[in-house]
């Protein structure tokens, strides 16, 4: 059977991504075939389509890292055709062929039943991106970081990870302070729920080993520079959750905000989190994401349009999440 696929190819002369058709024998192994329903274009999506960091590690590659649609058939005991599943990570789209097609083929164990009040392509518009914001909430919430401690900082915010974590933090309660490199996004940001905005420019420059102490918690999805202030004006006992290295892996600081005062810096991963985790990161999302500002924050565009996509989102050009349409 053919179908239609976003396929990156490589050679000598470079790299080169295309729209084309594909069948069913071009797909990898799994136990589980899915037709696609939707898809959604996150930032390593675009690193993948834009070859601007080594993402893929295999060609030819369909990128696409989240997926949402029906199993058509299945060999692993947990799927039978006609469920309705997620998918996001897990190296696809990168190790595996991902979700810019109308067919996959992938492993059971990856997956996950669509959450009950979700169409496919408002799972989508989650994404990785959502999924991300809320194992951060998450995260800081077993740090025992509350509303109490002060205001919450999302960096990054007119992006689809801070655009949802703006969305959640707001929702549970939090001050919320959105830093952007964008002022004209001021809006968009404070109908998310955000009570301040600042300039990312006060989170550049030289870093100082202890700040004026301003955030009682912060979800960072920019590293380098931008998280190693961050982190000197975080208040006593507060936390951050690092999700994301936008701007490098670097990390410029030095140990006084962790050692005089007790600041937590809390990594979160999206990719390899077990599904029991993210089960529960659904669930939460589905009772603490306002449906409507999902909806305010999501572009919907076919296949054909990915490509573009792609290209803006590394550019800086789009604001909040973008889904993609197949079936």
């Amino acid at each position: 059977m053919s179908f239609r696929a976003i396929v990156i190819t490589k050679t000598d002369a470079g790299q080169s991504v295309a729209l084309t058709n594909i069948d069913d024998k071009d797909l990898m192994e799994g136990d589980v075939t899915v037709r696609v329903t939707a898809s959604s274009v996150n930032y390593k999506d675009g690193l993948a389509i834009t070859g601007k960091a080594p993402v893929v590690r295999r060609f030819p590659m369909i990128p696409g890292i989240d997926s949402a649609g029906t199993v058509e058939h299945s060999t692993n005991p947990k799927w039978k055709a006609g469920d309705k599943v997620v998918l996001t990570g897990f190296g696809v789209g990168e190790t595996h062929l991902g979700a810019y097609a109308e067919r996959a083929r992938v492993r059971g164990d990856w997956l996950v039943r669509l959450p009950a009040g979700l169409s496919e392509e408002q799972a989508m518009a989650i994404g990785t991106a959502g999924l991300t914001a809320m194992l951060c909430v998450m995260t800081l919430e077993r740090h025992a970081i509350t509303p109490a401690h002060g205001p919450a900082l999302v960096t990054g915010a007119a992006g689809g990870v801070g655009s949802i974590a703006v969305a959640l933090l707001a929702k549970l309660g939090f001050h919320v302070i959105a830093s952007t490199g964008r002022p004209e996004e001021a809006a968009y940001l404070k109908a998310l729920g955000a009570s301040e905005i600042i300039d990312r420019k006060e989170l550049a420059g030289p870093v100082r080993a202890l700040a004026k102490e301003r955030f009682g918690s912060a979800i960072d999805s920019v590293g380098s520079t931008t998280l190693a202030n961050l982190l000197s004006m975080i208040k006593y006992g507060g936390a951050v959750a690092a999700c994301g290295l936008a701007a490098g892996g670097d990390l410029p600081s030095s140990v006084h905000p962790f050692i005089l005062r007790n600041v937590a810096l809390l990594g979160v991963d999206s990719v390899q989190t077990p599904v029991s985790a993210r089960e529960a990161a659904w669930q939460r999302l589905v009772r603490d994401l306002d449906m409507d500002k999902l909806a305010a924050m999501t572009t919907t565009i076919p296949l054909d349009q990915a490509i573009a996509a792609g290209h803006d989102i590394i550019a800086g050009k789009t604001r909040g999440r973008f889904v993609v349409r197949l079936n």
